[in-house]
C-alpha cells in the first residue's frame, strides 16, 4: 500500500532539514575559527557594610599652595586593623549632586603607597578602575598614600578650580577612602595648607589655624565630601541670620562692594526659604560664592553649604546680572529637597554604588519651581523676569518634537549616559528636562490644589509635611514615588499617581501649559523679547530665532542650534554652519531682524548665504511669520494681579 505524505509532514521534514544544515555549517566554521570562552569576572572590591572602619581615624593633609601649576598634593595616612593583608582604596566615582559618575580620576597622578618607609606594591582593579589594591606586609600598622591632583588649567581640560586669586577645593578630588564600609562610618581628620594670607570658608566644624595651615575636627568621610572649601585672597562675609552666612570670594577687591540692599535680598532669601519649609535641616549653612570669570562655573548643593559662582560684576552691575540670581535660591532649596529628603535609589552608602535617577523630577524639578518663587519673594529677581523665564520654558515645550518619543522621567538618566555634552539636535533628543518640565508640572500641581481648595491649601503645605518634618536634622530621610503621592493626598485628595505618572512617565503628552493657565496666564508671542530672553541674548551674544526661523545664531553669524523640523532645519541649515549674508547684506543681528520683518510684510523669502566646511550655499527661507518671542499674558485679557503674581509676593514681613 502506497503511503501518502501530508502537507504537514512535508513542512516538518523541510523544517528539520533547515535546522540541520546550519548546525553542520557551524561545525565546519568551528574547524576554521578559534572560539574563546569568556573569563568570569570575580568580584574583587568588597561591598559596603554599615560598620566603622576598624583602623581608626584617617589623617588627610592637603598642600594647596601651588597656585601657579594648579596642583594639589595629598598625604593620607590610613591606620589598619591588625592582620590586614590587602587594603582596597576607592576614588569617589558616583558623586552626590552630579547624579552620575563624575569622579576626575584622569587627573589623579603620582600615586604612591608606603609603609615603614618602604614602597608598597599596588594595582588598579581592571574592572572597577576607581579601586586600588595595595599589598600590605605583615605587621603593618598604617599605610601612607601620596597623591598628586593636577587640576585643569584650561577649560577644555575640565572645570578650573584653582587660580592665583581663589580656589574651590573639593575633597573627593584629592583623597581615597577604604572600600567595604558606609562612608559615614569612616572617620577622617582633614588639614589643608593654603597660599599665604588666604581666607578660608567651609561648612566643616572645629576649625583651628596655625599660619596658613588649617585643621578641622575629626569628621566622617561623607560629611567631608559634602563640605567643599572656597579660599582666596579677596574675601568678605555677611551674616544673613538664622545661622546662615554668605561667604564671597572675588577676582579683585572692587567686586566685593555690595550694597546693604543687595545683602538684604539674600537675608530675605534665607527667611523666605525657612518659612516655606517650616524647618531648618542644618545647624548652620554657608553660601560659598565666587565672583569670577577665571574659576570654572558651578552651582552645586550640599547639606550645610553650596558651591556657587556668578559673574565678577554681580554686585557692581546688579541689574545686568539679574537673570543669573536664581542660583542661590536653587542651591539652598536643595538642603531640604535633595539632601535631607532624597530619593531612596539615589541615596548610596558610598561613592561606588551606582545611583538611580528616576525621581530627579522631584529632587531637581520641584527645586526649580521653588527657586523661582524664592527668587521673586526675596527680591533677588523681579516678577517680570520670572514670568519671562516661565514663558520661555513653556513655549519651548510647545514646539519640542522630542517630547513625542521621550518622557520627562527618561531624561533623568541623561546625566549618566550623555554627561551633559552638547547634542546635534537637542530639541529632538531632549536633555535634562526633569528640571524645567518638572518645574512646570509642580506649578500645575500647586495651582490645582489652590484652585480646588479655594486657596486654603497649596503645595506649600506639602513642603512642610514632606520636607519640614524634623527641624535641625541634617541626616537623610529617603522616599519612593508612593511616599510623594501619599503626602500629596494628605494635603488634598486627588489621583496624584495618575497625574504624575502621565505627565512625567509617559511620552507624547500635551505641552505643559495648564499650570500657567490655572495661574491666570497664557503664552502669547510678540515681536520683541521678554525680559528674560533679552538678558540671556545680551549676555551670551546671540540672536534667539527659535520661534521664527527655528534656530539660534551668534552675533558673529555662527549657528549654534536648530529646531528639528523647523524652517531652518527643512532648508538644510544645521549647527556649525555660518550665516555669511542675509538678503545680500553682510550678516549681523540687525540685518537678520530687518529681513524677517520684510518677509512678514510680503517681501518674499529670506535669502541666506551659508558657509559650512568651506562650501558656500545660498538658502531661501520661505518664512513670513515675523519675529516671535513668548510672553505671559492674562488668560482673560485683562490687566491686573493673577494667581501667579500672588504666589510670587513676599510672605515674610521685613
Amino acid at each position: 500500500m502506497k503511503k501518502t505524505i501530508t502537507g504537514r509532514a512535508l513542512l516538518t521534514a523541510a523544517s528539520l532539514f533547515a535546522i540541520a544544515m546550519p548546525a553542520h555549517a557551524q561545525t565546519q566554521a568551528e574547524q576554521q575559527r578559534s572560539l574563546p570562552q569568556a573569563v568570569p569576572i570575580s568580584p574583587s572590591v568588597p561591598d559596603p557594610v554599615d560598620t566603622p572602619w576598624p583602623g581608626g581615624t584617617i589623617d588627610l593633609a592637603v598642600d594647596a599652595t601651588d597656585i601657579t601649576r594648579g596642583v594639589f598634593r595629598t598625604t593620607e595616612t590610613i591606620p589598619l586593623a591588625p592582620g590586614t593583608e590587602r587594603l582596597t582604596l576607592l576614588y569617589p566615582e558616583w558623586l552626590p549632586g552630579k547624579h552620575a559618575p563624575r569622579g576626575f580620576l584622569a587627573e589623579l597622578t603620582g600615586i604612591r603607597f608606603t609603609a615603614n618607609g618602604q614602597d608598597l606594591k599596588w594595582t588598579r582593579d581592571p574592572v572597577e578602575v576607581y579601586a586600588f589594591h595595595v599589598e600590605v606586609p605583615a605587621g603593618t600598622a598604617q599605610v601612607a598614600a601620596q597623591l598628586v591632583y593636577t587640576s585643569p588649567l584650561e577649560p577644555n581640560e575640565g572645570r578650573i578650580v584653582m587660580t592665583p586669586e581663589m580656589m574651590n577645593l573639593k575633597f573627593e578630588d584629592v583623597s581615597l577612602y577604604p572600600a567595604g564600609h558606609y562612608v559615614r562610618r569612616i572617620a577622617i581628620r582633614p588639614t589643608v595648607t593654603f597660599p599665604e594670607g588666604w581666607d578660608v570658608a567651609t561648612a566643616l566644624d572645629g576649625i583651628s589655624r596655625a599660619g596658613d595651615t588649617v585643621q578641622w575636627a575629626t569628621t566622617d568621610y561623607q560629611t567631608l565630601v559634602d563640605s567643599p572649601i572656597f579660599a582666596g585672597a579677596y574675601h568678605r562675609a555677611w551674616d544673613l541670620g538664622q545661622n546662615v552666612d554668605l561667604e564671597v570670594f572675588a577676582d579683585a577687591p572692587r567686586y566685593l562692594e555690595a550694597s546693604e540692599e543687595q545683602i538684604d535680598a539674600h537675608r530675605r532669601l534665607v527667611d523666605e526659604a525657612i518659612a516655606l519649609y517650616g524647618s531648618k535641616p542644618f545647624d548652620h549653612y554657608e553660601f560659598l560664592l565666587g565672583l569670577t570669570d577665571k574659576l570654572g562655573g558651578i552651582g552645586l548643593e550640599h547639606h550645610r553649604s553650596s558651591e556657587n559662582t556668578l559673574p565678577p560684576d554681580t554686585f557692581t552691575e546688579w541689574k545686568k546680572t539679574e537673570y543669573r540670581r536664581g542660583l542661590l535660591p536653587h542651591e539652598m532649596t536643595h538642603s531640604w529637597n535633595g539632601k535631607f529628603r532624597r530619593p531612596a535609589r539615589l541615596w548610596t552608602p558610598d561613592y561606588r554604588q551606582p545611583m538611580q535617577d528616576n525621581l530627579l523630577w522631584v529632587y531637581e524639578g520641584m527645586t526649580s519651581y521653588w527657586d523661582m518663587v524664592l527668587a521673586a519673594r526675596s527680591g533677588l529677581q523681579t516678577t517680570d523676569l520670572i514670568k519671562g523665564d516661565i514663558a520661555r520654558t513653556v513655549a519651548n515645550y510647545m514646539t519640542q518634537p522630542g517630547r513625542a518619543w521621550r518622557s520627562v522621567e527618561d531624561t533623568t538618566h541623561d546625566p549618566i549616559f550623555a554627561a551633559r555634552k552638547a547634542k546635534p539636535f537637542s530639541s529632538q533628543s531632549r536633555g535634562e528636562e526633569y528640571y524645567s518640565e518638572g518645574a512646570l508640572t509642580w506649578l500645575e500641581a500647586d495651582m490645582l490644589i489652590r484652585r480646588e481648595t479655594g486657596g486654603r491649601k497649596s503645595l506649600e503645605d506639602f513642603n512642610k509635611r514632606f520636607f519640614g518634618l524634623r527641624d535641625g536634622d541634617w541626616g537623610e530621610v529617603t522616599y519612593e514615588f508612593e511616599d510623594v503621592v501619599a503626602d500629596l493626598n494628605a494635603v488634598h485628595p486627588y489621583d496624584w499617581a495618575n497625574f504624575l505618572g502621565r505627565r512625567l512617565q509617559l511620552p507624547n503628552q500635551p505641552a505643559p501649559t495648564r499650570g500657567v493657565e490655572l495661574a491666570g496666564y497664557r503664552v502669547a508671542f510678540r515681536p520683541e523679547p521678554n525680559p528674560y530672553d533679552e538678558a540671556i541674548m545680551a549676555n551670551a551674544k546671540y540672536l534667539n530665532l527659535w520661534h521664527s526661523l527655528g534656530l539660534n545664531v551668534g552675533n558673529d553669524g555662527s549657528v549654534s542650534s536648530v529646531l528639528w523640523d523647523g524652517p531652518a532645519f527643512k532648508a538644510g541649515i544645521v549647527g556649525g554652519a555660518d550665516i555669511v549674508a542675509v538678503n545680500g547684506e553682510a550678516y549681523d543681528s540687525d540685518a537678520m531682524k530687518r529681513a524677517i520683518a520684510a518677509a512678514a510684510d510680503g517681501g518674499g523669502p529670506i535669502e541666506l548665504l551659508i558657509e559650512r566646511g568651506g562650501r558656500y550655499l545660498t538658502v531661501p527661507l520661505a518664512y513670513d511669520g515675523g519675529l516671535r518671542y513668548p510672553w505671559l499674558e492674562p488668560v482673560d485679557g485683562k490687566d491686573g494681579e493673577q494667581l501667579l503674581d500672588r504666589l510670587l509676593e513676599p510672605t515674610v514681613a521685613d
